[in-house]
């Protein structure tokens, strides 16, 4: 039957694309820059020839702009005629920063809680937005994350061409998402280029090397076909003794239809990570509070270097299908096949000691195999009724996941944390668990966007079919889902001539959840419903006309319902929770204006949970940042680049341990940037770049998390980042 379901699946959505490759051709000549998964400018805006918007649209086909976003409406637009927050990091932020993972990336956004595990888990990406988690998207399709957890996607961010970081619920056009909002990545596709490329170096501390290059071009004279190839080797030693890892990525992209109407872009992946690190932490006492000796160093390692391993597999297939049917009509198709692989073992401390210098351990391994399948078909145009320019998008997608796992456990000798073994015998593990698990959601939408002028009024509407099925086949266990939700999204705006545009907007998100639900006592048992949240928020924003400096300010209140509620130590939960999160985000963007460029943010906000009356576990109350980076346009020094920034992180709610509540104390970290067009310095130069970057500049001692369970009598903490410096030397044709 589920077979059935994904063949179904790939012919609709092929069918789709026969049909509009095979209508008729539009009567005018498309203008230069057409091609890839970007529609027109016109389409994008709806707007006449000579509206500044426009303009903006026309420079998103050499290098998308900071100020224009397609993640929040699956169309680009201005994000000054958004009525939504989003966060664009570009790539030549990126770059400049030196960032090298998303988590990373993210920093210096408004409403981030950064780094979850600190400076120590880095092989999945984490952090919470506006005090929740929040998916991942990848070309428009979502990175679908394990059933068990083990098998997740990392995406080299090199490979990256921009992220996009959309803000509050956002159902009505993606389906199941987190009441916080996605993150919106973009891989790098062909360009209109005839012949480019580049290659990269870089050394840093704890031994990191990486090697990226990145070439294409036409394939034929007249650019009607067009490649690219992006790869990487990397690695490195971590922060904490005996631990490391590696990374071998290539990203082959070809693209038919050069400029025309009708295009087909093809793009692959594989990952393989031979080892990414450790998972593990600290003990709280011993790192957020002082043990009897003191506190462990910020290299202490919990594990063992003859268990510890974790090896991930990850290939993937993508297709992006574009047609015009003329000025006002379009279809668009993608779709994603992934193959995740992950074999891991690992051991880690109990989060309190024995004695006074011990810590018991746990060991357990994994091995999962996860198939994903993701499709997002829509036609998207343009119609007038009167006054009014309405933008319509109708749209169907699909996911599909497959899962196997086996689930092992064993006996890990204790440690002393103060003359730690790592080569200790360790007995074999025992099979305590054969998991398979397979589901698939089905989605249809539609939006409107209704244009008068300076007002921008925008409806969504979304229906989502959900089925799950997963078995535990040693102890028979048998889970089953099978529920559907309508979500929405409404918002206004107004977009004054001299750049200000105020608006709100209310939006909701479902998310499927696990577990049995009574209402009863436990008399009569049920899966639990999704959860679903809601947000309204409301907000200015201003763009200096002409330029790429983009001003925000927003204010929200989100509600997530419908929340599992644990009743003691029965088999069941009540589904009566409640969480809210409120707050205030400003944010300051320039990409690049008068060589100089800037971000800046400052939020705050309060994130509640009424089931225990505290905050929800690990999220802060807010954060603050700013990053500049100017470049020496003339005189001696031309060519020069230098900056540098400082983030600001709140304390943040760590769970309630032995001793009450725990918070992690709030801290400021600074960053520092260089980079050099060696150019200048002789024109046989020209071509090759200096750069340098360093995070956590003067080395502060920090704790980024933790996670404290009183009932279990564990609490665990993560020490942040270390000081990490870094230069690369490249040269780009």
């Amino acid at each position: 039957m589920q077979r059935s379901r994904i063949i179904y699946s790939v012919l609709f959505s092929f069918i789709l694309s026969d049909v509009a490759f095979a209508a008729d051709q539009p009567k005018k000549t498309d203008k230069p820059g057409q091609h890839g998964a970007t529609a027109p400018a016109r389409a994008a805006t709806g707007k006449s020839k000579g509206n500044k918007s426009l303009i903006e649209q026309v420079e998103v086909r050499g290098r998308k702009g900071s100020t224009v976003a397609s993640s929040a409406t699956k169309s680009d637009t201005p994000l000054v005629e958004t009525a939504q927050s989003v966060t664009v990091v570009s790539r030549n932020e990126m770059d400049v920063r030196g960032v090298l993972s998303l988590n990373q990336a993210v920093r210096y956004a408004a409403g981030i809680t950064p780094d979850l595990r600190g400076g120590i888990g880095t092989r999945y990406d984490q952090f919470l937005l506006r005090g929740f988690s929040v998916p991942t998207f990848l070309d428009g399709l979502k990175l679908q994350g394990s059933p068990t957890g083990y098998a997740e996607a990392q995406t080299d961010t090199s490979r990256l061409s921009r992220i996009e970081i959309l803000k509050g619920p956002a159902s009505a056009l993606y389906g199941q998402s987190s009441p916080g909002g996605l993150a919106a990545l973009s891989s790098k596709l062909t360009t209109a280029q005839r012949f480019y490329g580049s290659v990269n170096t870089t050394g840093g501390m704890f031994d990191l090397y990486r090697v990226d290059a990145d070439v294409g071009g036409f394939a034929t004279d007249n650019g009607f076909v067009r490649y690219r190839v992006y790869g990487t080797a990397n690695g490195q030693h971590t922060q904490l003794s005996k631990t490391g890892s590696r990374r071998f990525s290539i990203s082959p992209v070809i693209s038919v239809g050069g400029d025309g109407p009708t295009t087909l872009t093809l793009l692959g992946n594989y990952q393989y990570d031979p080892e990414s690190g450790t998972y593990g932490g600290v003990p709280l006492v011993g790192s957020l509070k002082p043990a009897s000796f003191g506190y462990l160093p910020r290299n202490f390692y919990d594990g063992d270097v003859e268990v510890e391993k974790f090896n991930r597999k990850h290939g993937a297939f993508t297709y992006i299908f574009n047609h015009r049917f003329n000025d006002d009509w379009s279809f668009s198709s993608r779709g994603r096949y992934d193959d995740i692989k992950v074999d891991q073992r690992s051991t880690y401390d109990a989060g309190y000691y024995s004695s006074v210098d011990t810590v018991p351990r746990y060991a357990y391994g994994t091995k999962e195999h996860v198939h994903n399948l993701a499709f997002d078909s829509q036609f998207k145009g343009r119609v007038h009724t009167g006054p009014l320019t309405h933008g319509l998008m109708f749209g169907y997608d699909y996911m599909w996941q497959q899962a196997n796992e086996i689930y092992t456990q064993g006996d890990a000798p204790d440690l002393n944390v103060l003359h730690p073994n790592y080569h200790m015998f360790f007995a074999p593990q025992d099979v305590l668990g054969r998991y398979s698990a397979d589901s698939h959601q089905i989605g249809v939408y539609g939006q409107d966007e209704i244009r008068w002028r300076g007002l921008v009024l925008n409806g969504s509407l979304r229906n989502d079919w959900y089925q799950s099925h997963q078995m535990e086949h040693l102890s028979g266990s048998d889970t089953r889902q099978n529920t559907s939700q309508i979500t929405w999204r409404a918002s206004g705006l107004y977009h004054f001539k001299f750049g200000l545009s105020p608006y709100i907007s209310y939006s909701t998100s479902f998310q499927p959840q696990s577990g049995l639900v009574s209402s009863d006592g436990g008399r009569t048992m049920h899966q639990a419903d999704p959860s679903v949240g809601k947000q309204l928020e409301g907000g200015v924003k201003y763009q200096i006309p002409g330029t790429q400096v983009l001003l925000t300010a927003a204010g929200f209140h989100i509600e997530q319902t419908n929340v599992l509620v644990s009743v003691g130590s029965l088999p069941y939960s009540v589904q009566s929770g409640k969480v809210h999160s409120d707050g205030f985000e400003f944010e300051a963007h320039a990409d690049v204006y008068k060589g100089l460029l800037l971000t800046a943010a400052v939020s705050v906000q309060k994130v509640h949970d009424d089931s225990t009356g505290k905050p929800l576990i690990q999220s802060g109350k807010g954060n603050a940042s700013l990053f500049a980076f100017y470049t020496m346009p003339s005189g001696p020094l031309k060519g020069l680049g230098f900056g540098g920034g400082m983030r600001y992180t709140s304390k943040a709610y760590g769970g309630e341990g032995d001793d009450g509540s725990v918070w992690v104390p709030q801290y400021a970290l600074f960053d520092g940037s260089l980079r050099y067009d060696l150019s200048h310095l002789s024109p046989s130069l020209h071509g090759w770049t200096a750069s340098a970057s360093v995070r956590n500049l003067f080395d502060k001692h920090y704790v980024s998390n933790c996670m404290a369970y009183a009932s279990y009598g564990q609490a665990f903490c993560y020490y942040g980042e270390r000081r990490n410096a870094q230069a690369s030397i490249g040269y780009a044709w």
